[in-house]
């Protein structure tokens, strides 16, 4: 099973042998064997491999940003985090496909949806936890989300809570306070913190 074709290595990269120890629709858990530019000797790692996602942070006309209250199962916590999903479709990602899956995403979980006059604005990615998993999520910034017509309507397998619009100033001091936490959503807010405080051309 192909995830996605991100991964491409730099030079001195050599796989040697792929074992597959794991298959399941969203994720491959994989036994490596390989050599890395400062290793030439084979040795084995185990990498797992992910679908990429598109985290979204959805800033209202007003100015807000839009985020959801989630329950996460592996750790057993309601956690406030920007709207984000998987990427169904596997091979190189096209921007057109990252923006649409990022706007499903934040319809679903929030409902909220891109207005007549909004700007979709790329913050890159970033590599989720690379010491174990080629995962990686794509950011975007939506400025001037609206509430959608059609409202939420969940995977079955979500469990939003709730859905709140919070100012900038209170992003900061949940990440200050811990209250947000997931890698997503720290991630974003930091990007979106450089460009906020990035000198302004001209």
């Amino acid at each position: 099973m192909t995830f996605h074709e991100f991964i491409k290595g730099d030079e001195g990269w050599v796989i040697q042998r792929r074992d597959s120890l794991f298959v399941h629709q969203y994720l491959e858990v994989d036994q490596v064997h390989l050599s890395s530019p400062t290793r030439p000797e084979l040795f084995q790692w185990t990498v797992c491999h992910r679908k990429a996602g598109v985290v979204v942070a959805a800033q209202t006309p007003e100015g807000g940003f839009v985020l959801v209250r989630q329950e996460r199962v592996p750790v057993r916590a309601t956690l406030w985090e920007f709207p984000a999903g998987q990427i169904d479709q596997s091979g190189v990602h096209e921007w057109q496909t990252i923006v649409d899956t990022g706007l499903r995403e934040l319809e679903e979980e929030a409902g909220y949806a891109a207005g007549p006059l909004a700007e979709v604005v790329s913050m890159h990615h970033f590599l989720s936890s690379p010491g174990f998993t080629d995962e990686h999520c794509y950011q975007l910034w939506v400025k001037g989300a609206v509430p959608a017509a059609g409202g939420m309507h969940l995977d079955p397998n979500e469990a939003i809570i709730e859905v709140r619009v919070f100012s900038w100033n209170e992003l900061q001091q949940m990440v200050l306070s811990g209250e947000i936490r997931d890698a997503n959503s720290l991630c974003c807010i930091a990007r979106l913190g450089a460009i906020l405080s990035a000198p302004r051309g001209g």
